[in-house]
């Protein structure tokens, strides 16, 4: 089994390996953006949200948090996606403080 600090090791360098082509998208001229803003929108994007959350709250919420992300940027655009993760991040707040009040 791979220990908690290697696991976030290798985390965090996907994370931050994989933002190297958003720094592209970002900074890159807009012709040739276009040729890979799918990519960007529909892989890595995801693959940062992944391991972030991942780092951050466990990979329960870290798939929950990429289908999410996903759903709402297909229906509704980058806005809705960005609330939907606020609202997701509210929720499990809310559950974490439910559940340590249980505890007690």
């Amino acid at each position: 089994m791979i220990s908690k600090a290697t696991k976030r090791s290798i985390l965090r360098w996907i994370h931050l390996i994989v933002s190297i082509p958003i720094l592209g998208y970002i900074y890159g001229p807009p012709a040739e953006v276009q040729q890979y803003a799918s990519a960007v929108r529909f892989v890595f994007v995801p693959i940062i949200i992944l391991a972030g959350l991942w780092m951050y709250s466990g990979v329960l919420f870290a798939i929950i948090g990429v289908a999410v992300w996903l759903g709402a940027y297909q229906l509704s655009g980058s806005g809705a996606a960005i609330l939907s993760e606020v609202a997701l991040f509210i929720a499990r707040k809310t559950w974490l403080v439910i559940r340590a009040r249980r505890s007690k």
